[in-house]
């Protein structure tokens, strides 16, 4: 029994349920348990299933998707889901999707789980060491299919945080949080120059490159968060963090738990469980709780990620923002003149110089609102994170500080220097919200636009510090960790971007 568990959950190339008809009986069964809590507009159950590529591939990249559909039992029992049996190349999962809505009149869409267990192989870059699944280089018909299917990804989770990483974005301070990046889901060792294949903010740049090379951008992905847990619950919060699977749902021995084991035997690299982090969760903008309009919310990605949080935020982007428009009628005024996020920004202004130095309606401007977390953390900055690509095809990256809390400045070079501080006391897992800002707003316009350089920004969010899961665990259960466990931690969100294309 132990080692037919092991196999479905980690790893074979044999079906070892053998029996297609209870395969469908159970899809239906499930569909059928969906359809009945399924309540518009009071609780919304979306009908989906994850696509774990592990299962048949022997590297232990971890390719999963979760496929997500639009419609109830009509449509859904028309098939059975689309596992890593029968094929575990993720271009055969889109083939598999476009034959759903052919069939059926439905609507379904992929997203990509965090990539960061992946060993570079989730994102095929420009001159990269890795290819598609199969082998081949990326192409035009590559790009179509997956900026087709896969609008969304999934940017944080239990297994780390797949934003940033400090040895590509060095110059900023925020970018190692929560990060796995050792080796993947099997122990197989990572490495450095695999890393661009692995971040969200890398892919994005990337696909920069791909839009000018293929004519399409495979990478034009909106970002959402999920939880990943395996145990039937979703608590995301750092005082309430219940694990990934039984082993690590609350106890005074959890944290020590190995959930990845080293190579070769090797105990010193083990992966223990107080990595974990205590999750994510994705918010979408739509106007009502219904399967219909929170699908669509997700396929025109105009949704945002948080890791753990429920966090508020929104942006809009357009060319003739104003601090007036921030005040008054905020919504309404970003979605008649300008995007939200996800969005793609409209043709530029005519006849404005190459380069443009903050001249209001002459270069993107955008709007941002955000607010804590009602029964968490107060805020400690908002952030704007650009990427471009310029005339000769390099690829940039920079931070703006946009609004901080407590009063402090920004500089000239649109960076607060000053950290927010920290109540925290770990003797009692507490701290106080006597630091950081409830609210903050912001409008921005970009100071060095230049409209011949294709772009994204998308807007981050930072609560000031709280105690993690480990510091609570410590007192709940009189344990003592080991120096190297995080006890602090500063939840975030993480908007889709908004792009410009010359």
């Amino acid at each position: 029994m132990l080692a037919l568990v092991w196999d479905i959950l980690f790893g074979t190339d044999k079906d070892v349920i053998g029996n297609p008809e209870l395969v469908r009986t159970t899809w239906e069964r499930y569909v059928d348990i969906l359809d009945k809590y399924n309540e518009p507009g009071k609780f919304t159950s979306l009908i989906a299933y994850e696509w774990t590529s592990i299962a048949t591939t022997a590297s232990g990249n971890n390719l999963h998707r979760n496929v997500i559909f639009r419609d109830g039992a009509k449509r859904t029992k028309q098939i059975v889901p689309f596992s890593a049996l029968d094929s575990p190349d993720p271009e055969d999962l889109w083939k598999y999707l476009a034959d759903y809505e052919a069939k059926t009149g439905g609507q379904v869409l992929a997203i990509p789980h965090n990539g960061n267990l992946a060993n570079g192989l989730m994102f095929p870059w420009p001159g990269g060491p890795t290819k598609r699944v199969s082998g081949a280089k990326v192409d035009a018909n590559y790009a179509k299919m997956r900026k087709r299917w896969e609008p969304l990804y999934e940017v944080t989770q239990i297994k780390g945080d797949g934003e940033a990483h400090p040895l590509l974005s060095p110059t900023d301070e925020f970018a190692d949080f929560e990060t796995w990046d050792r080796f993947n889901i099997l122990s197989k060792p990572n490495r450095v120059e695999w890393l661009p294949g692995q971040y969200a903010r890398e892919a994005l740049k990337q696909g920069l490159k791909w839009q000018k090379m293929l004519g399409t951008n495979p990478y034009s992905f909106g970002l959402i968060g999920a939880t990943d847990s395996h145990n039937g619950f979703s608590a995301t919060r750092e005082d309430n963090y219940w694990g990934k699977f039984i082993a690590t749902e609350p106890s005074a021995e959890r944290f020590k738990h190995v959930f990845i084991k080293g190579a070769n035997g090797r105990s010193d690299i083990d992966l223990y469980a107080w990595k974990e982090s205590a999750a994510g969760l994705t918010a979408v903008w739509a106007p009502e709780n219904t399967r219909e309009a929170i699908f669509d919310a997700l396929a025109r990605k105009e949704a945002y990620a948080t890791s753990g949080s429920r966090i508020v935020v929104r942006v809009f982007a357009s060319w003739d923002f104003t601090d007036r428009d921030l005040e008054q009628d905020f919504v309404k005024k970003g979605y008649a003149r300008g995007v939200p996020m996800g969005g793609e920004l409209g043709e530029a202004p005519k006849g404005r110089p190459r380069l443009i130095r903050a001249s209001k309606g002459k270069a993107p401007t955008l709007m941002i609102r955000a607010q804590r977390d009602p029964d968490g953390a107060n805020l400690d900055r908002i952030q704007i994170i650009k990427g471009w690509m310029d005339a000769k095809g390099k690829l940039h990256e920079k931070i703006y500080d946009v609004a901080v809390s407590d009063g402090r400045e920004i500089g000239k070079d649109g960076r607060c220097r000053t950290p927010v501080g920290n109540t925290v006391d770990l003797a009692k897992a507490r701290y106080t919200n006597t630091i950081g800002d409830p609210q903050l707003k912001a409008t921005w316009e970009d100071p060095e636009f230049d409209l011949k350089e294709p772009a994204f920004y998308y807007v981050r969010v930072i609560e000031i510090p709280k105690p993690r899961w480990t510091a609570y665990d410590e007192v709940r259960f009189d344990v003592k960790m080991p120096p190297h466990v995080p006890r602090t931690t500063q939840d975030r969100a993480y908007t889709s971007p908004i792009w410009y294309t010359p």
